[in-house]
C-alpha cells in the first residue's frame, strides 16, 4: 500500500514538471508568426470560437448548442480587446458579450454559458454580429424591417415555476427574435405570412421548445431541464469534476430534494435519497439523526466525516439546511481516500450557496406547521385496568388492592398519561438571503430562524444563524470566505423517558393529589402507593421539578486564496476554524417523581465547554491536456488541531424565596455534587494527493493517497498510509459501440484502504492516567500528603481502525439521457477494530479495560439507483428510486478468552460468522395447553424441561437438551440490520402546479420491543388494550396466563426479558413527504416587485405501513451493538406545514 501511495505522489510531481516544460514549449510555438502576412478580419461561428478556446486553454465550456447555433464573432475584435492579465476569461467575456451571453465560473477548468438579464444591453451587438456573418457589411443594421402581421407577448418559466430571464425567442425560419426580460416576459413581432408559424424558445440548461403560433397573441411556455447540458458537477475533495468522470462511488443529493422535509440537521433531510446511506431519525427536538454509510464498520463509531465548504467540521443541528447548495456522499475508497484516516465511515461534502453576478437579489422563505406523534400506545383506561387487575389477583388466589377492588375502586380517577405528556407541537422555519455581485466579486448573506416545540411538553429546540459567503477576483488571485455564526438552545426535563412512562404509568394514579403529600413529596405528585404500585416516573412531576437548558454557540467557516500560477496550475491556501461554546445547566427542585424513591434534595449542575478546531491546507491543482490525453489532480498538505476543555460543577440545597429557586451554584448551600473538568487536545497532519488520467474520455484511471500522522497514537504507530486506485472504461465511446438507445455506458472498479479514529478514544489513549486525588498519611507526625496511583492500563501499540474496500460499478444513461442508471457492488473489511479486551483482575485496573486493535467486520452488498425524466410543454415529471442491500458479518473479536468468539451487549451477541449485535435470546414454541403437555415435554433423558410451568405458560426450546431452560439455551435469532432498504421520489409539474412524493422503505430487520416487554410483564404496569390472556376457555391466543409474580415460577418464566416474544419485524414503508405547490402568476406580483413566488402545503410522515406494534419501527437503539433496541425511542413526528418562497 505504501508503494502505491508513493507512486501516486511521484506521478503527480512528475506530471507537474512535465506539464510545466510542455507549457513553455507551447508558448514558444504560439509566439512564432509568419512574416509579411497581414492580419485580416475573420468572421466565424461562436461555436467554432469556443471550441478553439477550449483547446487553447485546456478548459471545459458547457452550453446549449441551440442557443449559440446562429451566433458569430469577429476574430479581430477578440485580438484587439483581450486582456493579457487573464487572457482566457477576457477572450471568453468578449465572445459572449457580443452575443448577449455571459459565463458562470464553476471551477478553474469548468465554465457554463448563461444569458444576461437585460436584452437592451446586448441586442444591438447580436444584430450587428449576425448581420456581419450574413452579409459581411458593417452598417446593415439600418436595413428596413419586414412588415409585421401580429405582436405576441408571454412569459417563460421553468418547471419549478420560476420565471426565466434571458431566454432566446425566435420566429422559426426568420430573423425576427428577442429575449425575455428580468421577469421572464417577452414581446416579439411576427412577420407577415408567419401567423401560423412556430416560435422557438431556447436557453442554456433547458431543452429547446418549438411552439405553434396558431394566430395567437399570447404564448406562455414552460421550459424543461436539459439533462445533458446540466450534467452534474461534483466535489470529491479538493477537486471539482464532472460526475460522469468520477471513477469511485459518489451519490449526489440536491438541496432542493433534501429541503422538502422539515429537518433540523443534514442527516435527517437525506433519508431515502441516496443508495447505501442508512438514516435513523428521532423525534427529540434538536437531536438530529444517526447515519451509516454502507453498513457498520466499527463497534465504536459510525459517524461519517463532514466537510463544509472545505472545512472539516461537525454538521449537526447548528447548520441551516437552507444554506446548502449541494450534498455529495463519498462512499468508497477511491472517492474518500483523499481524507485518509478519517474516511472509513464515508464522507459527506456540503457546499453552501454562493452569490452570482447580477444586481442584488433578495430571497425569502417561510414555513410553519404543526406536528404530532405519529402513533400512540393502545393501553387501558382505569376501568379496564381495574378489571384486569382483579382478574390477575383472583387467578393467583389473592385479594385485589383497594385501588381496583369492587366497592373501593374510584372510576373518577382515570388519568390519561399520554394526554398529560403529549401536545400538538409546532415548527417554524424562516430564511432571508441577499445575494449578488459583479464580474469580479460575489456575495451572499443569509439569516435564518428555526424553532421546534416538540410533541412532548416542555421539549423544544431553537436555532438562529447568520451566514456570510463572499468571493472576489483580482487578476490571477481569487479569495473569499464562507462563514457561519449560529446559536442553538435545547430545553427538556432532566430525567426519565416520557415515551415509556406515559405507557407504563397506571391510570388509577392521579397526576397530583393532596393525599400524596409528604415531607419528601411536598407537591403531592401521584407516584403510586402500596395499593397501586408502579416504578415509572410521573412525567408531569419530572417536567415541573426539573429543567435542562443547553446553549450551543458556534462559529465555523474558512477563508481561502486561490492563485492561478499558470493556465494549468493553481495554488490554493485554505484556513478554517470551528469555535464553539456550550453551556448545559440542569436544575432540580425539591420533590420526588417515583414510587419508593430515595429523597433527593434540590440541586443545580452546570457543564461548560469550549471547543476549537483550526485547519490549514496548502494544495496545488493541475489540469493539462495533450491531444487525447488529459491529466489532472491535486497534491497538498493538511494540518488540523482540535482541543476541548470542559468544566463541571454542582451543588445541592438551592436557596429559595417563597416558591422561587435561586439556580446559581454559588447560591446553593449544600454539598458539591460534582467539580472538576477534562481537557482534550490532539493534532493531525497529512500529505494528500490524487491523479486522474483520461484517454479520449474513454479510459480513466485515478490514483489517490494520503499519509496521516495523529498525536492520539504512540510513536510506533503514529503514521498511517491510505492509498486507493480506480479505473473506468466508457464503453459508449468505443468505435465498435453503436447502440442509439444508450447515451452513455461506463464500468468502474476501485480498491483502497481508509481509516477511522473513534471519538471515544480520547486524546492520549496510548498512555496511562494518574489519579492524584488520594491522600496518604506518612511519618511519625502522621502528616497528610497528596498521593497518586495509576488509574488505567494503557496500550502503547494502538493504531487506526482500517477499512479495505472494493467496488465494482456500472453507470449508464439511455434515450438521450432521459433515463440514468447506477449499479454498484461493494465489499469492505474493517480490520484492527478497537475493543476493550478483558484483562486479569490482579493487574489492578480501575479505569476499564484498555483498547486493543483486535476485531474485524465485513460489509457487502449492492446498490441500484435509477432516474427517469419526462418533459412536455405543460406536464413535466421525473421519478427516481434506489435500492440497497447490506450484509455485515463479524469475522474476528480478538482474544476474549478460551472458546469465546463473541462480545455481548444486553440481549445481543456479536459473534464470529454473524451480524454485529445479532439478537441472542431464547426461542419460544407457543403456550402449554395442558398439564399433560408439560409433563411430556422432556429431554433425551426423560427429564421434564419446565416442571414449574402451568397450562397457559410460555414454552421454551431446550436448545442444548440439558433439561433446563436457562441462558445457555439462547441462540442467534435475527439481525437488527435491514437486508434491504429503498427510497423513491416522484416530482411533477403541470403549468403552475407542482407535486413531490417521497417514500422510504426498510426490510428484513428485527426490533426488540422493550416497552411491550414491560407492559406484557403484567407486574406494576398498565396493560395493552388488546391483551388477551390465556384461560382454560380462551386457548386460541398468544398471550400467556395472567397472575401475580410472587411465588409463581411459571409467571416468572413468562417474563424472561431475553426471549423472542419481544422480537418483531422492523420492516416498513413510509410516506416520507408529500408536497403540493402553486406558483403565483407574475402579473399579480409585479406591483409588489416580487417574482418567482411559490406557495405550498406539505405532509411529512403521513403514514407508515408496518407490522411493528411499537410507536415507530425507525429506531436508533442504545448503541451500535443494540441498534435494533426500542427502549422508548421517540418516534418521528407527523408534520403538516404550509410555506411560501420567493424573491425580489
Amino acid at each position: 500500500m505504501r508503494r502505491i501511495l508513493k507512486l501516486c505522489l511521484l506521478l503527480a510531481f512528475c506530471s507537474i514538471r512535465f506539464l510545466s516544460s510542455a507549457q513553455l514549449l507551447l508558448s514558444s510555438a504560439n509566439n512564432w508568426k509568419q512574416p509579411g502576412k497581414q492580419q485580416e478580419k475573420e468572421v466565424k461561428a461562436l461555436k467554432e470560437a469556443l471550441t478553439e478556446l477550449e483547446a487553447k486553454y485546456q478548459v471545459s465550456i458547457m452550453y446549449n448548442s441551440d442557443v449559440i447555433a446562429d451566433k458569430v464573432v469577429t476574430d479581430k475584435k477578440i485580438k484587439s480587446k483581450a486582456s493579457k492579465a487573464n487572457a482566457f476569461e477576457s477572450e471568453l467575456d468578449i465572445l459572449l458579450k457580443t452575443n448577449g451571453l455571459k459565463y458562470d465560473k464553476v471551477s478553474d477548468k469548468l465554465y457554463v454559458i448563461t444569458a444576461v438579464l437585460s436584452k437592451e444591453a446586448f441586442a444591438p451587438s447580436i444584430k450587428s454580429e449576425r448581420n456581419a456573418f450574413e452579409s459581411n457589411q458593417e452598417n446593415i443594421k439600418h436595413e428596413a424591417e419586414p412588415a409585421m402581421a401580429l405582436t405576441i407577448t408571454g412569459t417563460v418559466t421553468s418547471s419549478k415555476g420560476e420565471t426565466l430571464p434571458g431566454v432566446t425567442v425566435l420566429v422559426k425560419g426568420t430573423s425576427s427574435g428577442t429575449t425575455t426580460d428580468p421577469n421572464g416576459n417577452y414581446t416579439i413581432n411576427v412577420p407577415d405570412g408567419q401567423e401560423n408559424g412556430t416560435l422557438v424558445f431556447s436557453f442554456i440548461g433547458y431543452t429547446t421548445q418549438e411552439v405553434p403560433i396558431n394566430n395567437r397573441t399570447t404564448v406562455n411556455v414552460t421550459l424543461g431541464d436539459d439533462v445533458k447540458a446540466l450534467e452534474e458537477v461534483v466535489v470529491i475533495g479538493y477537486q471539482t469534476v464532472r460526475k460522469s468522470d468520477v471513477t469511485g462511488a459518489v451519490s449526489v443529493v440536491s438541496a432542493e430534494n433534501a429541503n422538502r422535509v422539515t429537518a433540523s440537521s443534514v442527516a435527517e433531510s437525506i433519508q431515502g435519497l441516496a443508495p447505501g446511506v442508512t438514516v435513523r431519525n428521532s423525534g427529540v427536538p434538536g437531536q438530529g439523526a444517526a447515519i451509516e454509510i454502507r453498513g457498520v464498520a466499527s463497534f465504536n463509531d459510525t459517524n461519517p466525516l463532514y466537510v463544509i465548504d472545505g472545512m472539516i467540521a461537525e454538521a449537526n443541528v447548528t447548520i441551516n439546511n437552507n444554506d446548502i447548495a449541494s450534498i455529495q456522499i463519498l462512499k468508497d475508497a477511491s472517492a474518500a481516500a483523499i481524507y485518509g484516516s478519517r474516511a472509513a465511515n464515508g464522507v459527506i461534502i456540503i457546499t453552501t450557496k454562493q452569490g452570482k453576478e447580477g444586481p442584488a437579489k433578495v430571497s425569502f422563505s417561510a414555513k410553519t406547521g404543526v406536528q404530532n406523534i405519529s402513533n400512540r400506545w393502545d393501553v387501558m383506561n382505569s376501568t379496564e385496568f381495574a378489571a384486569m387487575q382483579r382478574t390477575m389477583y383472583t387467578n393467583s388466589g389473592a385479594t385485589p388492592p383497594s385501588s381496583v377492588a369492587e366497592g373501593t375502586f374510584n372510576p373518577n380517577i382515570n388519568t390519561n398519561w399520554q394526554d398529560e405528556v403529549l401536545q400538538t407541537g409546532s415548527l417554524q422555519d424562516y430564511n432571508l438571503a441577499v445575494s449578488g455581485g459583479t464580474a469580479s466579486t460575489s456575495y451572499l448573506i443569509s439569516a435564518s430562524y428555526f424553532k421546534n416545540e416538540g410533541y412532548v411538553k416542555s421539549n423544544s429546540f431553537d436555532r438562529g444563524s447568520l451566514r456570510i459567503n463572499t468571493r472576489s477576483q483580482k487578476g490571477r488571485v481569487t479569495f473569499g470566505e464562507n462563514l457561519l455564526l449560529s446559536h442553538s438552545v435545547i430545553k427538556a426535563p432532566t430525567d426519565g423517558n416520557p415515551i415509556i412512562d406515559m405507557a407504563v404509568m397506571l391510570p388509577v394514579i392521579p397526576v397530583q393529589d393532596p393525599s400524596y403529600i409528604t415531607t419528601t413529596n411536598p407537591q403531592g405528585w401521584g407516584i403510586g402507593t402500596t395499593n397501586a404500585i408502579t416504578y415509572a416516573y410521573n412525567p408531569v412531576a419530572v417536567r415541573e421539578l426539573s429543567a435542562s437548558t443547553t446553549n450551543y454557540g458556534k462559529l465555523v467557516g474558512n477563508a481561502f486564496a486561490d492563485v492561478k500560477l499558470f493556465e494549468w496550475l493553481n495554488y490554493r491556501f485554505n484556513a478554517g476554524a470551528e469555535v464553539s461554546y456550550d453551556f448545559d445547566k440542569n436544575v432540580r427542585e425539591l420533590g420526588v417523581w417515583q414510587y419508593n424513591a430515595s429523597p433527593y434534595p434540590s440541586s443545580v449542575n452546570e457543564e461548560r465547554s469550549t471547543f476549537l478546531s483550526l485547519l490549514f491546507e496548502h494544495t496545488l491543482n493541475f489540469n493539462k491536456q495533450f491531444g487525447d490525453h488529459l491529466i489532472n489532480g491535486v497534491v497538498g498538505i493538511s494540518s488540523q488541531q482540535t482541543s476541548r476543555e470542559t468544566t463541571i460543577g454542582g451543588r445541592t440545597n438551592l436557596t429559595t424565596s417563597g416558591d422561587n429557586y435561586f439556580t446559581t451554584i454559588g447560591s446553593a448551600t449544600g454539598e458539591a455534587t460534582s467539580d472538576g473538568g477534562t481537557p482534550t487536545d490532539y493534532r493531525t497532519f497529512g500529505y494528500l494527493g490524487r491523479v486522474n488520467y483520461s484517454f479520449k474520455d474513454r479510459y480513466l484511471v485515478t490514483l489517490t493517497g494520503r499519509i496521516d500522522k495523529d498525536s492520539r497514537f504512540g510513536a510506533n504507530y503514529r503514521t498511517g498510509y491510505f492509498p486507493s486506485i480506480a479505473a473506468s472504461w466508457r464503453i459508449s465511446q468505443e468505435n465498435f459501440f453503436h447502440v442509439n438507445a444508450i447515451s452513455d455506458l461506463k464500468i468502474n472498479a476501485s480498491y483502497g484502504k481508509l481509516g477511522i479514529i473513534p471519538t471515544s478514544l480520547g486524546s492520549w489513549p496510548y498512555t496511562s492516567y494518574i489519579n492524584n486525588n488520594p491522600r496518604v498519611v506518612f511519618g511519625a507526625d502522621q502528616g497528610i500528603y497528596v498521593g497518586a496511583y495509576q488509574a488505567t492500563l494503557a496500550n502503547p501499540d494502538l493504531r487506526w481502525e482500517e477499512r479495505t474496500q472494493q467496488n465494482l460499478g456500472l453507470d449508464a444513461s439511455f434515450f438521450q439521457n432521459k433515463l440514468s442508471f447506477e449499479f454498484n457492488i461493494y465489499n469492505s473489511l474493517s480490520k484492527d477494530v478497537l475493543l476493550n479486551l478483558p484483562v486479569p483482575g490482579y493487574l489492578g485496573n480501575l479505569g476499564g479495560n484498555p483498547y486493543v486493535n483486535s476485531a474485524s467486520i465485513r460489509n457487502k452488498g449492492l446498490e441500484v439507483a435509477a432516474t427517469y425524466r419526462s418533459q412536455g410543454s405543460d406536464l413535466q415529471w421525473d421519478i427516481s428510486g434506489n435500492i440497497t442491500t447490506i450484509k455485515n458479518t463479524v469475522e474476528n473479536v480478538g482474544n476474549q478468552g478460551q472458546d469465546v468468539n463473541y462480545i455481548s451487549s444486553g440481549n445481543t451477541r456479536s459473534q464470529v460468522g454473524n451480524p454485529v449485535g445479532a439478537w441472542y435470546i431464547l426461542k419460544t414454541d407457543g403456550l402449554f395447553q395442558s398439564q399433560a403437555e408439560i409433563d411430556s415435554y422432556t429431554n433425551a433423558d426423560g427429564v421434564i424441561i419446565q416442571p414449574d410451568a402451568q397450562p397457559g405458560d410460555v414454552k421454551y426450546i431446550d436448545q442444548n437438551d440439558d433439561g433446563v431452560i436457562d441462558t445457555r439455551d439462547r441462540v442467534i435469532a435475527g439481525s437488527p440490520w435491514p437486508s434491504l432498504q429503498a427510497g423513491m421520489q416522484f416530482n411533477a409539474a403541470y403549468k403552475r402546479f407542482s407535486l413531490n412524493v417521497q417514500l422510504t422503505g426498510v426490510f428484513g430487520n428485527k426490533i426488540y420491543n422493550s416497552v411491550r416487554y414491560t407492559l406484557d410483564a403484567y407486574q406494576n404496569t398498565n396493560f395493552r388494550s388488546d391483551i388477551n390472556p390465556w384461560t382454560p376457555t380462551n386457548t386460541d391466543t398468544e398471550d400467556p396466563r395472567i397472575g401475580l409474580l410472587a411465588g409463581d415460577q411459571g409467571i416468572a418464566a413468562n417474563n424472561y426479558s431475553y426471549t423472542d416474544r419481544w422480537l418483531e419485524s422492523g420492516s416498513y414503508v413510509r410516506m416520507r413527504n408529500l408536497e403540493i405547490g402553486y406558483n403565483l402568476p407574475q402579473n399579480l406580483l409585479d406591483r409588489a416587485q416580487i417574482r418567482n413566488t411559490r406557495i405550498y402545503v406539505s405532509g411529512q410522515n403521513l403514514f407508515t405501513i408496518t407490522k411493528y406494534t411499537g410507536l415507530d419501527p425507525d429506531v436508533t437503539g442504545a448503541n451500535i451493538q443494540e441498534r435494533g433496541l426500542d427502549n422508548g425511542h421517540w418516534p418521528a413526528s407527523r408534520v403538516i406545514s404550509i410555506g411560501i418562497q420567493g424573491e425580489f
